[in-house]
C-alpha cells in the first residue's frame, strides 16, 4: 500500500532563501551526484500504512547523512509514528486523525525537538525551478526534501514522467494527491528520490511539472563533515537565523 500524507504547500516570509548563503564564485553542480551509498533499502517507516510521508521523508534523509558520514541509521518506527502524532496531530485510535502534514510545520517543529536525537539547524529553500540550485543543495547537502502533487498516471510508471495518458485526466497534478519525499541523487535528466523504502527516479520534466516546494536541510554534523570552506556562507545564515522570531 503506497500511502501519501502532505498537505498544501504553505508559506512564511521568514523562511530563509538558499541562494542567498551561496557565494557568486561557486561552481556549477557536478553533472552527477548520487549519495545513496548503494543502499537498496530504506524501509517505508509505516508510510504504507498512514499519511506520515512528511515524517518519513526526515527520517530517510537522516539514513542517508548517517551512512556517508559514518554508520547508516534507521530511526525506528516508534520513532517516526512518535513524530506524526507530537508535530501533525495524529492518534493511532482514531483514524479520522491520519491527515498527514504541513513540510513547513514538521520543519520547523525538528528544529525546535530533534527527531530522534538528531537535530536540525535550519532549513533553506533552492528555487524550485531553478534546477541548478536544486542541484547545488543536494551536492552540498546531500539531498533535499520536496512536496510533490502527484498525478494519477504516477501510480503506474516506473520512472515518473509528465505523460498524457490519453484522457486528459490521470496526468493533472495533485489528482492522487501529495507527497512529502528525500531527493539524495541526481543527474542530467533525472531526479532520485526515496519513497515507500525504495528508491525512484522522476524525470526533469516531471519535477518542473509536480514539485511545488523544496527545501535544504541543514544537519549540523553533515556540514562539519562535509561541506568544504568557501562553499556555504553559514555565519551569515546563523546570523539570519538569530532574526528570526
Amino acid at each position: 500500500m503506497h500511502c501519501l500524507g502532505r498537505k498544501a504547500v504553505k508559506t512564511d516570509t521568514r523562511t530563509l532563501r538558499l541562494a542567498k548563503y551561496l557565494p557568486s564564485s561557486l561552481p556549477s553542480p557536478p553533472p552527477a551526484m548520487d549519495w545513496t551509498m548503494e543502499i537498496s533499502s530504506f524501509g517505508e517507516m509505516l508510510n504504507n500504512q498512514i499519511g506520515d510521508c512528511t515524517i518519513a521523508g526526515l527520517g530517510h534523509a537522516i539514513q542517508i547523512w548517517s551512512a556517508n558520514t559514518s554508520t547508516e541509521i534507521t530511526l525506528p518506527d516508534t520513532t517516526i509514528q512518535s513524530a506524526y502524532e507530537d508535530w501533525c496531530g495524529y492518534d493511532p485510535n482514531n483514524p479520522d486523525t491520519d491527515r498527514g502534514g504541513i513540510e513547513l510545520d514538521v520543519l520547523t517543529d525538528w528544529r525546535r525537538d530533534g527527531l530522534g536525537g538528531h537535530k536540525l539547524l535550519a532549513f533553506a529553500d533552492p528555487s524550485v525551478t531553478n534546477l541548478t540550485e536544486v542541484r547545488t543543495a543536494i551536492d552540498l547537502f546531500g539531498g533535499v526534501y520536496i512536496g510533490l502533487n502527484l498525478p494519477i498516471s504516477a501510480q503506474t510508471q516506473e520512472i515518473w514522467d509528465n505523460v498524457d495518458s490519453g484522457n486528459g485526466k490521470d496526468n493533472v497534478a495533485g489528482s492522487w494527491g501529495g507527497h512529502a519525499v528525500f531527493v539524495p541523487a541526481y543527474d542530467t535528466s533525472s531526479f532520485t528520490c526515496i519513497t515507500w523504502g525504495t528508491l525512484k527516479k522522476m524525470t526533469t520534466a516531471f519535477w518542473l511539472t509536480y514539485c511545488d516546494e523544496a527545501h535544504a536541510l541543514l544537519s549540523p554534523d553533515w556540514i562539519a563533515q562535509t561541506v568544504p570552506p568557501g562553499r556555504f556562507d553559514l555565519a551569515t545564515l546563523k546570523a539570519d537565523l538569530a532574526l528570526i522570531h
